[in-house]
């Protein structure tokens, strides 16, 4: 097993949402693994044909050599009771991503939900963190520019870019685009909190261009998640006080399905408060709100959020 391997739950009972989203198109990028992957699979168990897309295919090295491919993820979209499609796709590249749609477009004509979840933040030699007394004028410009702006901004911006004349096809659709947020708090990188709010503000203009159109955009925030790149910290603590990346599937499975969700457009959404109002818990039955139990908060060490 690979650096940093998370088994999977393939026997998980059928839920309410089994099958409702069948005859639905999604992108999900970037979901070889992590919340990407959570999010595909969750679709994939409402019955959604989901394109799967990232960098990491079966049979050659993966990024930073961590477990997952684009293969088993769609495989296991495909046993969730959904079509998983894999393409490979690397969201810097606009050729790459006007390819992927040309495939969705000839396969399915039409496209009902956009993931943007791609996220190259954490291909570098720091970590985003720079609370450790490493700020922001010590970073390596160039370096955390790429991560930041080019894999994670502009990412999103150019794969909503050449898929929303897909979505515009039908009167309808969502744009979600996932983000790290802490209530407005700094998040404790300057590229990183810049880039962030930068994906979070896409979705108000999006939200008020796309409204006539009966397309809706919205930002998810999941919280803690337990992901395959958490190989630092024990198995126990990521149990005890992580979700799983099902977590945040569940919440845009139930947006997606949410007749009113134009109502919810332009907005960031904590996964806490979209549990609560929808009714869905994690795949052990557990409720986390970490925005409401941890991240009001800042913890030891961080810089205070006021001048």
């Amino acid at each position: 097993m690979k650096r940093g391997a998370i088994a999977s739950v393939h026997q998980i009972p059928a839920q309410p949402w089994s099958g409702k989203l069948r005859g639905r198109v999604a992108i999900v990028t970037g979901s070889s693994r992590g919340v990407g992957k959570g999010i595909a699979l969750s679709l994939g168990e409402a019955g959604a044909t989901v394109y799967v897309t990232g960098r990491s295919v079966r049979g050659k090295a993966t990024t930073q050599d961590l477990s997952g491919t684009i293969q088993e993820t769609a495989d296991e979209v495909r046993r969730r009771g959904g079509i998983g499609v894999p393409v490979r796709c690397d969201h810097t590249r606009d050729r790459e991503i006007r390819r992927l749609v040309a495939e969705v477009r000839k396969r399915e004509g039409h496209l009902d939900l956009l993931v943007n979840n791609a996220f190259g933040g954490e291909e570098g030699r720091r970590q985003i963190v720079t609370y450790d007394g490493f700020p922001f004028w010590k970073h390596d410009f160039e370096e955390w520019w790429r991560r930041m702006f080019t894999a994670y901004l502009r990412a999103s911006f150019a794969t909503t870019f050449y898929a929303l004349p897909l979505m515009l096809k039908r009167k309808g659709g969502l744009i979600v685009n996932t983000l790290w947020w802490n209530r407005n708090r700094y998040l404790t990188d300057l590229f990183f909190d810049v880039a962030s709010a930068g994906v979070g503000r896409m979705v108000y203009g999006l939200a008020l261009e796309l409204r006539p159109k009966g397309i809706a955009a919205a930002a998810v925030s999941p919280g803690w998640t337990r992901t395959e790149r958490m190989t630092n910290v024990p198995a126990t603590v990521l149990r005890r006080e992580a979700q799983s990346p099902e977590y945040i599937g569940r919440a845009i499975v139930y947006l997606a399905m949410d007749p009113q969700v134009l109502e919810k457009s332009g907005r960031i959404l904590e996964v806490g408060r979209l549990s609560r109002e929808y009714g869905f818990r994690d795949i052990d039955g557990r409720f986390w709100d970490y925005h409401a139990t941890v991240a009001k908060s800042p913890r030891p060490g961080w810089p205070r959020d006021e001048l």
